[in-house]
């Protein structure tokens, strides 16, 4: 069923319920339906939308559902890389305008594509996710079920919504008819007055310590905490406990969506519909709530076999049905800094053209709060300055180093490539022949 249909009947049994909380002002569900009923777009195509203001975000996205357009939620400052990477028929950047015929009826096609969302491309490039409604839908009666999401509730989203984790979230929570709080992005001087409100969050796990010594001061509705994006350290879940907190904590990707949660702290076990396999190592998926893919045919981990089985490279214990699936990591070497994803050769890509650059390495480095950082290894006699130019130019934030390091020679593996992990490996033995770069 489309978002906007849900909407709609929220609007209908409860058009007083506070849908949306954001920087900008609040909207009930009767406003937010009228906001969204009166805006139309011009294309059904793949519709990008670059707005600064979380609540039209998502009067937007949900615009784009009722039309039946694919919303893809982009930084302005991204468009110029989108536009070279994907096919966007539509870029919005301010408010619809309303019209005055009524809206059309929601509906719904098996296959319509009705989500797409940006992880890191090739060259610096984004690479766009695509999705079908029900894929993207389907799968939400779970996690309200998981995660005891309902329209009582008051749900915090600190994050931006270009995040699939964060806008997924957002979606959900209107599905559910509960109140979505939206700031946009993560706000400490306002956490205080968001958790005295907020029963549930959506976060990353770095994130969650703030905002259980915030619950420990000041107390409040917060029951439990969703947490995504990386793995959870276990004092983490410790730290929750003893606030009072459930969390549920899932493992996914942008390409795979959810494909195993743990509801209790016993452990990963598959979500709802998704068949699980390790082979030779490599996590693979089989459920309904997979993408379709990547836009205009780019690269990506995301390989499927002929029987509908998925995988984006991640490495886990060997498995059986019935028991605990251990992760051990990415197989791909892509780094997990603060929530975000960042493969390594889209960064390395767009640093090898500066001048003074022979070759270079970018790793993940162990960070107390991010997980990790991105770190770049180089080869040759560039100027920081001139990488760190590169970077901003060529780069989203998450995806430019933060550490340098200058190496005389890489070593390589036979075939001539850097040898990435050996790399990772001497950087954390202090090796001398690795000096920062100044």
């Amino acid at each position: 069923m489309p978002v906007a249909a849900q909407v709609l009947r929220h609007a209908t049994e409860r058009p007083h319920q506070l849908a949306l909380c954001g920087p900008g002002g609040s909207l009930t569900y009767a406003q937010l339906w009228e906001r969204v009923s009166t805006r139309r777009l011009g294309d059904k195509g793949l519709v990008a939308i670059s707005l600064a203001d979380p609540v039209e975000q998502l009067v937007t996205v949900l615009a784009a559902d009722l039309a039946g357009a694919t919303p893809l939620l982009c930084e302005a400052d991204q468009f110029a890389r989108v536009t070279a990477a994907v096919p966007v028929s539509m870029h919005v950047e301010s408010a619809l305008p309303e019209a005055p015929d009524p809206a059309p009826s929601p509906c719904e096609g098996p296959d319509d594509l009705a989500w797409a969302c940006l992880t890191s491309g090739s060259t610096g490039r984004p690479r766009a996710v695509v999705r079908t409604r029900h894929s993207w839908t389907g799968s939400f009666p779970h996690l309200s079920e998981l995660a005891g999401i309902g329209p009582d509730d008051v749900v915090l989203v600190p994050g931006p919504l270009v995040s699939s984790l964060y806008g997924f979230a957002a979606v959900h929570a209107l599905a559910a008819g509960a109140t979505a709080i939206v700031p946009g992005r993560w706000s400490p001087g306002t956490l205080t007055v968001q958790l005295r409100r907020a029963s549930v969050v959506h976060l990353v796990p770095h994130r969650l310590p703030a905002v259980l010594a915030v619950v420990e001061e000041v107390g409040g509705p917060l029951r439990t905490a969703v947490v995504g994006g990386a793995a959870l350290p276990e004092r983490s879940r410790a730290m929750a406990a003893k606030a009072g907190v459930r969390v549920v904590s899932y493992y996914g990707a942008t390409e795979m969506s959810f494909v195993a949660v743990d509801a209790d702290g016993s452990g990963l076990r598959p979500f709802p519909q998704v068949e699980i396999e390790v082979r030779r190592g490599e996590v693979w998926a089989r459920s309904p709530w997979m993408a379709q893919g990547y836009l205009a045919g780019a690269a990506g981990p995301l390989t499927t076999d002929a029987e509908g089985w998925t995988s984006v490279g991640d490495l886990a214990e060997p498995y059986r049905p019935g028991e605990v699936l251990r992760l051990r990591g990415r197989g791909d070497g892509a780094i997990q800094t603060g929530g975000a994803t960042v493969v390594p050769e889209d960064v390395e890509a767009v640093l090898r053209d500066v001048r003074g650059v022979t070759d270079l390495v970018v790793i993940g480095s162990p960070h107390p709060q991010l997980g990790s950082v991105v770190t770049a290894v180089v080869e040759g006699s560039p100027s920081r300055s001139a990488l760190e130019t590169a970077a901003r130019a060529g780069l989203d934030p998450a995806q430019r180093p933060r550490r340098w390091y200058a190496m005389g020679a890489l070593p390589r593996t036979p075939t001539g490539k850097p040898a990435r992990a050996l790399v990772a490996a001497r950087l954390a033995d202090d090796d001398p022949a690795i000096s920062r770069l100044v």
